[in-house]
């Protein structure tokens, strides 16, 4: 049995998960800066 397809999968699958944790993290953090601007404006 070849064992590299295993590998394989589980690199792809690692890589996309912190592919997809970055994005959500940038997103959270262009929202709190927004929301962190909108309240240095209302001062």
């Amino acid at each position: 049995m070849n064992h590299w397809a295993f590998i394989t999968a589980a690199y792809v699958i690692t890589l996309a998960g912190a592919a997809a944790l970055a994005l959500q993290s940038w997103h959270a953090m262009r929202r709190a800066e927004a929301a962190a601007e909108a309240l240095r404006k209302k001062r």
